[in-house]
């Protein structure tokens, strides 16, 4: 019997191979950088730019004519930055703008003096964190320490400022005399005043000494300590952006040597404070003071941590006496 014929089996289709898994990326590794020789940042990628600091004249902040600075460092020797080494020109300048800025500041109400200066005391208190690095580079120290100089430094604003309607009833007032007339003795500004900070307290030493005579209504020259220089600097940055016009205060940088004998002998000048000058070289700056009939307020001590006083606040006054007939 014949065999049926088997039906032709369908080819099978030749299997697809699976795709290769495709591996993960790996991230790229950056190759490593090499510091700086010219100085580094603290990530030791990048150069570190120094900041050259400039005078405070008349409201503005010119490089010194001499075109000359000197490094400023800290208490390692490392360089913080360079400072402007001012010149008897710039000091001359300092004095022109004071001089142009007395009659306004002198002749603003006692209330609104006081005014500005609370506001130099906010200036100075929204910028805290940076004085207070300022003030550990340059006298070393711990963070606490600094943190309660800036304290005490806007808190020496805020008395001063509090001082300035309030200073004429208790240095001037009513005379009694025997006749048919008042008498009256009426404090007034001396004028521009010539100050020397304290080389050693750079922030609330400046304060110490500048603040009292802007409350009673004199403009200030005045010659920064010559080691620590940048937290006045800073001050004078924060002072540009206050309501305190343009002349009222001048900084200057550099050589106390060099600038005192100048600031002493300038016949515009009519005040001197001495605070920051070693006892020896004042009786040289007093004689040349002395030339000039400017009125010398050499402290024999200082210190910056004690309450301030009233003593300075009538250091740098005229005291006017009017005499008025009772009945007219």
């Amino acid at each position: 019997m014949p065999t049926k014929p088997t039906k032709p089996t369908k080819p099978t289709k030749p299997a697809i191979p699976a795709k290769p898994a495709i591996p993960a990326k790996q991230p790229a590794k950056k190759p490593a950088t090499k510091p700086s020789a010219a100085g580094s940042s603290a990530s030791g990628d990048r150069v570190a730019v120094r900041k050259t600091y400039k005078l405070y004249i008349g409201g503005a902040f010119p490089r010194s004519e001499s075109g000359r600075s000197y490094p400023v460092t800290d208490r390692s020797g490392a360089i913080l930055a360079h400072a402007a080494q001012a010149s008897r020109k710039d000091l001359r300048d300092a004095v022109v703008a004071a001089r142009k800025a007395f009659d306004a500041w002198s002749g603003a109400t006692a209330y609104n003096r006081g005014q500005v200066l609370y506001r130099i005391a906010e200036m100075l208190e929204g910028r805290r964190d940076q004085f207070v690095a300022e003030i550990q580079a340059a006298e070393g120290g711990t963070e606490d320490a600094a943190r309660q100089q800036v304290d005490a430094a806007v808190d020496r604003w805020v008395w001063y400022a509090g001082w300035a309607d309030k200073y004429a009833q208790v240095v001037g007032g009513s005379n009694p005399v025997a006749g048919p007339y008042f008498n009256f003795s009426l404090p007034e500004p001396s004028g521009v005043i010539g100050v020397i900070a304290p080389q050693q307290s750079s922030l609330l030493g400046f304060v110490s000494v500048v603040a009292p005579a802007l409350t009673t209504g004199n403009t200030v020259v005045v010659i920064a300590s010559q080691d620590r220089p940048l937290p006045a600097v800073s001050l004078s940055e924060a002072l540009a952006t206050s309501d305190l016009p343009g002349g009222v205060l001048n900084l200057l940088t550099g050589s106390v040597a060099e600038l005192a004998p100048w600031l002493a002998s300038h016949r515009d000048v009519n005040a001197i404070d001495l605070t920051g000058v070693e006892p020896a070289a004042r009786i040289a700056l007093a004689q040349s003071a002395a030339d000039t009939v400017k009125r010398v307020f050499a402290p024999l001590g200082f210190d910056s941590d004690a309450e301030p006083g009233t003593a300075r606040l009538s250091a740098f006054i005229e005291t006017k006496t009017v005499w008025h007939p009772i009945g007219v």
